[in-house]
């Protein structure tokens, strides 16, 4: 069971020990809390936040600008849950200077608090005391950033799409604004105030590539490539050496003199074209784009060819893409290629909305066996207590 313990300044009763008086050393956070089993937790400038692992949220602190969500002002001195997310899971909880944003595991998005600068993205300036939802008309968004000494908010999509909203370089933007960005993180280092420099940035043009760069550009070159993998009658331009030195698979491939001296072609029948070629990607640049149905495929490959880096990419795929339609069928690929962890979160997801999973084709098409299986530890999870 994960424990949340805080201490430090106490002004406002961010500590949550029921007081506000300082905390000199870590002490465990009660009340509410006692007994639950914390996934997340976030602060912003003298509140406090958790998210326990049923999806529940709970505040405390100052609340002065609504930051807490439970529909008042008062600050607690104790966690209190925000009952106007019931019957929603969160998944992710960040915390502005006095806002807060919470994504669900269906990709909803969620804002309350402060607005003086539009940080909620509302389309107004004016402060909420309970949540509402944002970005409904967007696609499904992936990830929100936050940051305690700001009044911006960030959030991308499942297709990569960076947007950012709230006081950024002194104005006012008070609904999500499409950005070139590829990641939140740009999103505080360019427009937040104050900035937060996350990694080196050169003003300076420079045609220099690094080894990683490098490596990225030659994937699937013509030019360069000494073997060509053919999968579905299309053609993957690689390189042997890379092979050989990214994956053990390949090393144990060429060594065989047949493989090495003859073949210029490889023949690719067991995994699908989009699947073989982001795996060799992969291997060149060590990120994956592929959606969540393509991933179980991807997951396959990674759990045959003992890829664990890229099988815990899968995975993240997956859990970013799962939705009530496709959750049985993700469940069904993470226990059958023994993926462990993507199995406790899509059963978890799938008894969060048991009444919509169970009315959907793949519920109804799974081995019986695996059907009986669910049903008993649901069960036994009390899913179908009243």
């Amino acid at each position: 069971m994960a424990l949340v313990f805080a201490w430090g300044y106490n002004n406002c009763g961010q500590i949550g020990s029921g007081s506000t008086a300082n905390q000199p050393y870590p002490r465990k956070v009660t009340g509410c809390l006692q007994g639950k089993s914390a996934v997340a937790i976030t602060c912003g400038q003298t509140s406090s936040m958790a998210v326990i692992d049923n999806g529940e949220v709970y505040g405390w602190g100052y609340n002065g600008n609504g930051q807490l969500g439970i529909g008042n002002n008062g600050n607690q001195l104790t966690p209190c849950r925000l009952t106007a997310l019931q019957g929603l899971c969160i998944q992710q909880i960040v915390s502005g200077y006095g806002h807060c944003l919470a994504l669900t595991d269906e990709g909803l998005l969620y804002a309350w608090g402060a607005n003086t600068y539009g940080q909620l993205g509302t389309g107004n300036k004016s402060n909420h005391l309970s949540p509402v939802q944002i970005m409904a008309d967007k696609e499904r968004i992936v990830e929100v950033a936050a940051c305690h000494s700001t009044h911006t908010s960030a959030a991308k999509t499942q297709s990569g799409q960076v947007y950012m909203w709230g006081q950024c370089r002194g104005q006012s933007i008070v609904m999500p604004h499409l950005t070139h960005f590829i990641n939140t993180d740009d999103v505080f280092a360019c427009f937040a105030t104050p900035s937060v420099m996350w990694r080196l940035m050169s003003m300076e043009h420079d045609d220099f590539l690094t080894v990683a760069e490098a490596l990225r550009k030659e994937f699937d070159s013509p030019e360069t490539a000494d073997l060509k993998f053919s999968v579905e009658g299309k053609c993957i331009h690689v390189h042997k050496a890379v092979l050989k030195i990214r994956c053990e698979h390949f090393r144990s491939m060429f060594r065989s003199q047949w493989t090495e001296d003859q073949q210029d072609v490889i023949e690719i029948g067991q995994f699908s074209y989009p699947v073989y070629r982001s795996f060799l990607q992969f291997l060149y640049t060590d990120t994956v784009d592929l959606p969540p149905e393509d991933a179980i495929g991807l997951l396959d490959l990674a759990t045959s060819y003992c890829e664990n880096r890229l099988k815990r990419l899968c995975q993240q795929i997956i859990k970013r893409g799962i939705t009530v339609e496709n959750a049985f069928t993700l469940l069904s690929a993470a226990i059958r290629y023994d993926a462990e962890d993507l199995e406790v979160f899509c059963f978890r997801f799938c008894v969060n909305h048991l009444t919509q999973v169970t009315q959907t084709g793949a519920f109804w098409q799974v081995d019986g066996g695996m059907l009986k299986e669910f049903i008993s530890k649901a069960s036994r999870c009390g899913a179908f207590k009243n």
